[in-house]
């Protein structure tokens, strides 16, 4: 049995649930065509519902899945007999119709809009009283039999395959959603490794392996390739075995840091994630495990992830952003340049205990597109003050006032983290002259604002939903504006032209090339502050294997083990210890 930790689950209808813990949870029942690389890096992905990666069309508009033939549903009463169908390429279909029903209110229809032909047509004839007919025809989406699935593009759209993988994509019967009606979240169905047997809301979940892939005969293998440093770190010694390992899976909801700390020292939870209450108990400032938790068979988990943290600028703004006038449009790009040369990333790295990865542009790191040079706004007192000066606010005096420039920055939360860290930005600010005011609000209110295009600076991150570079990019397009992810409101002309053509590209050597050309105009147009990428850590007990980080964790579990006689084992040597956290047994 497998034993972690999730948060509050809302529902597990890929459509509709859009959440972290529930996409985690869904990915245990449900699957698509596609799925992640378990060990792959970079990211890419590989078969799953599907027999190979599609064939394309030479205009990269038209995807052929062969879909694989004896892959079933899980035994379900809402299906004659209760026994399980085979899947079919019309699942598909169906499943894809149901994300853009505007009656579903799907948070993942962004994935399909204006992309498949026909999608659009069928969303917005949903939108009436009526019940949606789903016998509509999607143009787009064709089952040229059982198990060909074709999907035609209106234009290209080469993050398509990162999309199948994502839960949104996943495919559903429809004799589920008919019979559970309004309840079919409760009652998930699929053909995944797992099948739900019990969910204590605000409690617990557990999972127990389907006997329906051994009844089907159905056997899917761990990777059977890896790097070197993988290989010697044991991540290849089940290659080639069945899956899933875990019968299983036990998963607590816990709200509180302090508790799921303390239940993972007693061992009852497998891994963890590390409180910023415990870090320098946990982790020492070389980034090593402490010695008493080391000595237990606890090992640290860490790696960059595929994240930017950043203070955006709005372009409507008088201030910081941009304005007609040639000559004050220069001088606002200098204050930002001069507050982006006065963030300190070491002062914030040691704030957020060392657990932060600096970035130099819009792309993080291992995407293709990322910037390897630092940038020429990185922290330095100096350049920050003559550029201020140049932007007309000497020593931050503004002559307009005779007084310091003011600059107020809206944050999404009040909590002592939050109010810390933007203490820490004021203090960076106050070096070169300027008042950094801030207010705080509910996270709806912020997003309200956000929306609304009423902040004047901000703090956000954007965590990538693929392993794309476009998928940041995007956040500079000016038809992204707000409502939409470019709450900067951020307009450049050759940033949207250069956008306009690499959307539509597929992964080559010019397209990253123009991804590094997009990057360095918006480093030196300064929308953002780019102030940090986030390292991941975590902590696991030795009967854990084959446990590595993944960005895109959504149905990896099955590929993890517990080991029972090594867990009974530690508990009997540590089970009844107490560990004081200063680092004393």
């Amino acid at each position: 049995m497998l034993y972690g930790q999730t948060s509050r689950i809302r529902g597990l209808d890929p459509a509709v649930s859009g959440e972290v813990s529930s996409s985690l949870a869904i990915s245990k029942i449900y699957e698509g065509l596609l799925e992640y690389d378990y060990l792959a890096r970079p990211y890419k992905v590989i078969p799953a519902l599907a027999e190979a990666m599609p064939e394309v069309s030479g205009d990269g508009l038209v995807y052929t899945f062969k879909i694989r033939k004896g892959i079933y549903f899980h035994d379900n009463p809402c299906f004659p007999g209760g026994k399980g169908r085979e899947l079919v390429a019309a699942d598909f279909i169906y499943s894809f119709k149901r994300v853009a029903d505007v009656k579903n209110a799907s948070s993942g229809f962004w994935v399909f809009n204006n992309r498949i032909k026909g999608i659009n047509a069928f969303h917005d004839a949903s939108k009436g009283e009526a019940p949606t007919d789903y016998s509509m025809a999607v143009e787009g989406l064709q089952a040229l039999d059982d198990h060909t699935l074709q999907i035609t593009l209106l234009e290209p759209y080469p993050q398509l395959l990162y999309i199948l993988a994502m839960h949104y994509a996943f495919v559903v019967p429809h004799e589920a959603v008919e019979f559970y009606g309004k309840e079919f979240g409760n009652h998930p169905v699929g053909t995944g490794p797992y099948e739900l047997v019990e969910w204590r809301r605000n409690s617990r979940i557990e999972f127990y392996r389907s006997p329906k892939w051994a009844e089907t005969g159905r056997v899917e293998t761990y990777p059977t390739n890896g790097t070197p440093e993988q290989v010697a770190a044991g991540l290849l010694k089940d290659a080639g075995k069945p899956l899933p390992f875990t019968d299983r899976v036990v998963q607590f909801v816990i709200d509180d840091t302090t508790t799921s700390w303390m239940m993972f020292l007693a061992g009852q939870l497998g891994s963890s994630a590390i409180s910023p209450d415990n870090w320098d108990a946990v982790v020492m400032p070389d980034q090593s495990l402490s010695s008493s938790l080391d000595e237990r068979g606890i090992e640290l988990i860490s790696s960059p992830y595929t994240a930017v943290y950043y203070l955006g600028f709005n372009w409507d703004d008088p201030v910081v952003g941009a304005v007609d006038d040639p000559e004050q449009n220069m001088r606002n790009r200098k204050l930002r340049q001069a507050l982006s040369c006065a963030y300190e990333f070491d002062v914030m790295n040691r704030f957020m205990n060392n657990r932060l990865y600096p970035v130099e542009g819009p792309i993080p790191s291992p995407l293709a597109g990322e910037l390897k040079e630092p940038s020429p706004y990185r922290f330095n007192l100096e350049k920050a003050k003559r550029l201020l000066a140049e932007a007309g606010y000497p020593e931050g005096i503004d002559p307009k006032t005779g007084k310091r420039l003011e600059i107020n920055i809206e944050m999404g939360s009040a909590d002592a983290n939050t109010r810390q860290s933007t203490a820490l930005l004021a203090d960076m600010f106050e070096k070169i002259g300027v008042v950094l005011k801030a207010n705080y609000n509910t996270w709806p209110a912020f997003i309200e604002k956000m929306n609304r295009r009423q902040a004047q600076t901000f703090r956000l991150a954007w965590v990538a939903d693929y392993p794309d570079a476009e998928n940041f990019l995007q956040l500079f397009y000016s038809k992204n504006e707000s409502p939409g992810p470019n709450h900067s409101n951020y307009r450049n002309a050759e940033i949207d032209r250069l956008y306009e053509k690499i959307r539509v590209m597929p992964d080559s050597p010019e397209r990253t090339a123009i991804y590094e050309e997009m990057s360095r105009i918006i480093v030196e147009d300064a929308p953002w502050i780019f102030q940090f990428q986030p390292m991941s850590f975590a902590v696991k007990h030795s009967w854990i294997e084959n446990y590595v980080s993944h960005d895109y964790p959504y149905g990896m579990g099955k590929y993890r083990r517990s080991n029972p006689a090594v867990r009974e084992a530690w508990l009997k040597s540590y089970g009844d210890q107490k560990l004081d956290m200063a680092g004393q047994d």
